[in-house]
């Protein structure tokens, strides 16, 4: 292999992210406002370990007077005509714009990832979530479902850490659209960035009451998806807690959209150009250190060019930097949190238990924070853990097939569905394949490919509605 250049620091300065307050309470009813309850949680840098920011637990009180104050407000933006509330959207996306710069560098900070992925994938997809929906918000009665389609009323939508205010977008752009209200609850670990949203919802002159957010744990969730003055619930997160919140609606009004947890295949024939999928590969599963529900965690490679393609994989690995998330140059930056890491180790140390073949590059990991080596396992069974549970890390399992219909059976080996890749120069084989998974998103050629006019979301266990694209606003829609 060439010998590689070495790469000066390049940080980008955490100045830029403004100032953090020492505690934030909630934003109700357009204002920042303290909890009825006395317990505050720390969100800390994933790497370094530093406490950044106090903030409230959320009470049934909090979230009582959050629902209130989204009911109030949706009887005077439900009747605003589509376009005012475009401007209002437009408006955002453009504030977001504007202040991408702070909320990329907030976001590397709480969450831990890269900033090269924050400042370059994250927040302009941000943007053009609002933007898009924004240009939706006059032109509901063409999207499909009927000439005047009806918002749903309150929202209670409560998103992950990987993706906070990616996340944030793909639930308030279109709810706002359809001229729904909105209560989020943004991640216990990543609570900053959706309060620094607030205070863009503010920038905009959005009507009081149309976005609340309460912060706080799985209990605030709990009382907030459970609340009966909500009529609808939008959760991202893992499988285990969309059970729980389909059991608490069952019975109910209540409408419900999940996208949950992925085992992804990405599928390699020996047709496929080696550089490419490797390329596609290492995106697949190390991209936001693999915190993503979408990624390409299992990698089916036909058995020909087995040895060729996972030799090219190590050698692509091992070009990966991993390190401080504010370096502009890092590619793989922290997990999220102790917890994660701790889940991430259990199920590696397993695979090693089955059997499985793990290797990792050599790179030195920082003494502070949360890391993990980008992590490969060959000689990888379907009923390895590694194979059939979500690691939700930089962590990739390598099995193999020999023919197409074997590759088919094992991709739908798992209890998910939400997404898989396939890499061939056949575009027979291409749409041969994609007829056939059982999943929400299939990408020929790449991966982990987003675009706010796309749907997206799974079958099975990963759950059920789409999020994006025209289908996106079905959710939002008393249709």
């Amino acid at each position: 292999m060439a010998q590689l250049f070495e790469y000066a620091p390049a940080p980008e300065s955490r100045a830029a992210a403004g100032d953090i307050a020492s505690t934030y309470g909630h934003y109700i009813d357009g204002e920042f406002v303290e909890s009825t309850g006395s317990e505050a949680l720390k969100t800390v840098d994933p790497s370094t370990e530093e406490v950044l920011a106090e903030f409230a637990q959320g009470t049934e009180g909090d979230v009582d007077r959050a629902v209130a104050a989204a009911r109030k407000a949706f009887t005077s933006w439900s009747a605003l005509p589509g376009v005012e509330r475009g401007k209002y959207l437009f408006r955002i996306a453009r504030i977001i714009q504007e202040r991408s710069r702070e909320l990329a560098v907030l976001e590397s900070i709480d969450n831990g990832k890269p900033i090269k992925e924050t400042r370059d994938v994250d927040l302009p997809l941000v943007a053009a979530h609002f933007f898009y929906y924004a240009g939706w918000a006059d032109k509901l009665e063409f999207a499909g479902y009927g000439p005047n389609p009806r918002p749903v009323g309150v929202a209670a939508q409560v998103i992950p850490w990987n993706f906070p205010l990616l996340m944030l977008a793909w639930k308030i752009a279109p709810a706002l659209a359809t001229g729904n209200t909105v209560v989020l609850k943004p991640a216990e670990t990543t609570p900053l960035t959706a309060l620094r949203f607030a205070e863009i919802c503010r920038q905009a002159g959005l009507p009081k009451g149309v976005v609340n957010i309460v912060t706080g744990d799985g209990r605030t969730g709990a009382a907030l998806t459970g609340h009966p003055g909500v009529d609808k619930v939008a959760f991202t997160g893992s499988t285990e807690v969309g059970r729980a919140i389909a059991r608490t609606l069952a019975g109910t009004r209540t409408r419900l959209s999940l996208e949950l947890g992925g085992k992804a295949a990405n599928i390699v024939f020996d047709d496929a150009p080696v550089d490419q999928a490797v390329e596609g590969i290492v995106d697949g599963i190390f991209f936001n250190q693999g915190h993503v529900c979408c990624a390409g965690s299992r990698l089916l490679v036909q058995e020909s060019v087995h040895d060729e393609v996972l030799e090219a994989l190590k050698r692509r690995m091992s070009t990966l930097r991993v390190g401080d998330p504010l370096d502009k140059n890092t590619d793989i930056g922290a997990i999220n949190s102790a917890a994660q890491l701790a889940r991430i180790q259990e199920l590696t140390t397993a695979g090693e238990a089955e059997g499985a073949e793990r290797w990792s590059p050599s790179c030195e990991l920082p003494a502070a924070g949360y890391w993990f080596a980008p992590t490969v396992f060959s000689n990888v069974s379907a009923t390895h853990r590694i194979a059939r549970e979500e690691i939700f890390g930089p962590v990739l399992s390598v099995l193999t097939f020999r023919t197409p219909e074997e590759a088919v059976a094992k991709a739908n080996n798992t209890p998910y569905g939400l997404s898989a890749g396939i890499w061939t120069e056949k575009g027979s084989r291409i749409l041969w394949t994609a007829s056939r998974l059982r999943a929400g998103v299939v990408w020929s050629n790449t991966f982990n490919k987003f675009d706010p006019t796309s749907p997206f979301g799974g079958y099975k266990e990963s759950g059920y509605g789409r999020e994006g694209g025209r289908h996106g606003l079905e959710a939002y829609l008393d249709v």
